[in-house]
């Protein structure tokens, strides 16, 4: 359980930086995505991202 808790917080960390770098401009791939400087993704990945960290803090404690 604690492992899986630490590959989701992972995996939503990552995800959660790529859609801030990609809602700022910063990021520019796919070059065809939909999410490239629109704002509101920049701040759903600051969401996630937070979410993520929790997530790991959440599986160290309960080793």
């Amino acid at each position: 359980m604690k492992t899986g808790l630490a590959i989701a917080g992972v995996a939503a960390l990552l995800m959660g930086l790529l859609w801030i770098g990609q809602g700022l401009g910063y990021v520019q791939w796919p070059a065809s995505s939909f999410m490239l400087d629109q704002r509101p993704w920049a701040l759903r990945g600051a969401i996630l991202a937070v979410i993520g960290v929790g997530l790991l803090i959440y599986a160290r404690r309960r080793g």
